[in-house]
């Protein structure tokens, strides 16, 4: 690499972190304070540490109660609605026909396609994939020699650590989904106790017939007392390598959708008690091992603006609440189905049926007190789906707006991210003003399919999960890198679906010093104990 070449690609990888900087904190999301000071002192300019990060909502302490409505903040009555895909907020209904929204930092569509397309013309450029390569086997190389010089040092330090080993320093599971976050076992476990207890209840609504527990597994030819956990058929074994269809059925113990509804669902005729029950159960293994955490994702699906209520309902009558949990919530990439079905009549139907109920939570939370205290216990949102379906569609100025996108076909991963970045953006500032937490976006990225994902989230994401197709381009590794981007990796999930064990990059990304943790992603699918 020639000293012109040098300096154009440090200048290219400069001008890449400004991006991501700046994204970040109009956000309200997070970006590292040592790459910040770096890109100052390239700027001539004094760092100084900012005060825009995220606001999270403090533990509850002993003896508060975590459903409390008493401390609401009061109502402002301002006027939301969707434009283009993004929720403006106005100060009454008289603005919004004036277009007078309140001060927020609405994000910019050109502004992102033009930042976007500068980051595709630099992951392609030969010197920049050179530079990069040259720079990542450095950071391995550089481990592998600390490794042979300090390994004495490490393992006499780690022995003289006192009460602190493998077992008992804080674990948190910062990729798992609610409806898989119990192992087969526990879940056969809780069928059979169910239906110990419960056999003359009433617990299934089959067009207009009720069902009891009794008479369901009757229709079903079970009993669930000859149930083991090969005919519970939850596990995900090899089986299911790519092919993510499969692996959705995964999801119906037995088979039967009529489980998996009753038992791993929040809307249904006994109002998701018994999903409650487990996930409360899991929460009490978790305080039990002490050391361990987990963030569960509830899902969204902007079918109806009654979604939001519903889960807030279910949130708060259950008191689904552990000390040991946070809550996420993952929006699945499947408008199409939506679609087809006829239940949406365009793409931007579906987000107003995601962000507009968070919103009127937030100008007006003693209106909708249930799902104000939901909200104060979510970190995040999540957009998952196969990523490895392929969408013809590809995103630039001329891609239509959301309200005009009414064809079946599902919009692209990079659409996707975009409008859901765009509003948990203007969301974040309007929070952070009220003194409300914010939440950060945290896509499913990289697992399979293009690697523009990869380059989407490195714009909008404050972390990802999987990752694995950083292993397919330097450059984008190497960014991940400087701006330590989380990544929460689940070698085991990855097993079943889109790569071997052995070939996982975990330890590989661990070693160059990106930031990687362990996840479970669905114990119920992956995990024999617990």
């Amino acid at each position: 690499v020639t000293v012109e070449d040098f300096e154009l690609v440090c200048r290219g990888l400069y001008r890449a972190l400004c991006i991501r900087e700046k994204n970040m904190q109009q956000s309200v999301q997070r970006f590292p304070q040592i790459p910040s000071q770096f890109l100052r002192s390239i700027e001539g300019e004094v760092w100084r540490a900012s005060d825009t990060g995220p606001v999270f909502t403090p533990p509850v302490k002993d003896g508060q109660d975590p459903f409390d409505t008493g401390n609401l903040p009061e109502d402002l009555g301002y006027h939301v609605q969707m434009k283009d895909g993004v929720v403006y907020v106005y100060a009454d209904k008289a603005a919004a026909e004036r277009n007078e929204p309140k001060d927020l930092p609405y994000p910019s569509l050109e502004a992102f396609l033009d930042d976007m397309n500068f980051l595709l013309v630099l992951m392609a450029q030969g010197p920049v994939k050179t530079y990069a390569h040259r720079r990542l086997k450095f950071l391995s190389s550089k481990f592998q020699v600390h490794e042979m010089l300090n390994e004495m040092e490490e393992l006499k330090e780690l022995k003289n650590n006192p009460h602190r080993d493998f077992y008992n320093c804080r674990k948190v599971d910062t990729h798992i989904h609610a409806a898989a976050c119990m192992n087969q076992k526990h879940l056969l476990r809780f069928i059979k106790k169910s239906y110990h207890v419960d056999a003359e209840r009433v617990v299934y609504d089959s067009k207009g017939k009720q069902l009891t527990l009794k008479q369901l597994f009757q229709q079903l030819n079970l009993h669930p007392y000859d149930l083991t956990v090969d005919s519970l058929d939850v596990h995900a074994g090899r089986q299911t390598f790519q092919r993510f269809d499969k692996f959705n059925d995964k999801y119906n113990p037995v088979g039967a959708s009529e489980l998996r509804d009753l038992y791993l669902k929040t809307e249904n005729a006994i109002n998701g008690e018994y999903f409650a029950t487990i996930i409360k159960e899991v929460g009490s293994d978790l305080e039990d091992a002490k050391y361990q955490h987990a963030e569960p994702r509830l899902s969204i699906y902007g079918r109806s603006e009654q979604e939001w209520a519903k889960l807030a309902h279910w949130f708060n009558t259950h008191k689904v609440y552990s000390p040991n949990m946070k809550w996420m919530i993952q929006v699945p990439r499947i408008y199409d189905v939506f679609r087809s079905k006829n239940l949406l009549p365009h793409f931007g139907k579906m987000l107003e049926n995601i962000f507009i109920p968070v919103f009127e939570a937030t100008v007006n939370p003693q209106a909708h007190k249930e799902l104000s205290v939901f909200l104060r216990h979510i970190t995040g949102f999540d957009s998952v789906d196969d990523e490895s379906k392929h969408s013809g569609h590809m995103f630039s100025t001329k891609s239509p707006k959301p309200e005009q996108w009414t064809s079946q076909k599902n919009p692209s991963y990079t659409y996707y991210i975009y409008y859901m970045y765009a509003n948990i953006r203007v969301l974040n500032n309007l929070r952070r003003q009220r003194g409300m937490n914010t939440f950060l976006f945290r896509p499913h990225c990289g697992e399979a399919g293009a690697i523009t994902h990869l380059l989407a989230a490195f714009m909008t994401a404050d972390n990802i999960s999987h990752g694995l197709n950083l292993k397919k381009s330097p450059v984008l590794q190497y960014l991940y890198f400087l701006a330590q981007i989380p990544i929460a990796m689940s070698p085991l999930s990855n097993n079943s679906l889109f790569l071997e064990y052995a070939k996982n990059p975990l330890p590989d990304f661990h070693q160059k010093g990106l930031m990687v943790s362990l996840s479970t992603d669905d114990p119920m699918q992956f995990h024999y104990t617990k």
